[in-house]
């Protein structure tokens, strides 16, 4: 029975791989901090997207039915609305959320689940986001450069950790 029911799972995580992006990276910094400075608008407006990007919180509501209304503005002038509703949080250990443009029933919404694993005094985050399908998935990536966007993202979350440790700034 075991077997079967790892054979099932197996199963229906190659179904979706094809519509994924996940990036996994270790973190220098405890998990309740990580979770803190990614669920924190105080922090999270300092690192929040690829490089080049900057924020502006509109509210950020860290709560199941809860939002976080933002917008990127890009390194070209461009602004992007964005929210993310809260579908499960259990702090430190997992945020779920749909990502959106802040538009009701966009098509082009994404499901995230994020994932902080204690690893001694260290944190194994992992960013997975799944799309409706293969070909949204790919134009994301195409379009919008959505995985070195990612990696990026997390880039300055590892470079923000940094920091803000060094500082003593991570109240």
């Amino acid at each position: 029975m075991a077997q079967q029911e790892r054979n099932r799972s197996d199963s229906l995580a190659s179904d979706t791989s094809d519509r994924e992006i996940v990036i996994t990276r270790l973190l220098d910094a405890p998990r309740e901090l990580v979770f803190r400075v990614w669920t924190d608008p105080r922090h999270v407006v300092h690192w929040w997207g690829p490089a080049g990007f900057t924020n502006t919180n509109r509210e950020m509501d860290v709560r199941p039915g809860g939002a976080w209304r933002f917008v990127m503005h890009g390194p070209d002038g461009v602004d992007y609305n964005n929210r993310c509703v809260y579908t499960e949080v259990v702090p430190p250990e997992r945020l779920v959320y749909i990502h959106d443009a802040d538009i009701e029933n966009d098509p082009d919404s994404f499901h995230v689940t994020v994932t902080f694993e204690k690893q001694g005094g260290k944190t194994l985050l992992t960013m997975r986001s799944l799309f409706r399908s293969a070909a949204a998935r790919d134009y994301v990536i195409k379009e919008y450069g959505a995985l070195d966007g990612a990696n990026q993202h997390v880039d300055r979350l590892a470079a923000y950790l940094a920091a803000e440790q060094t500082k003593g700034d991570l109240a």
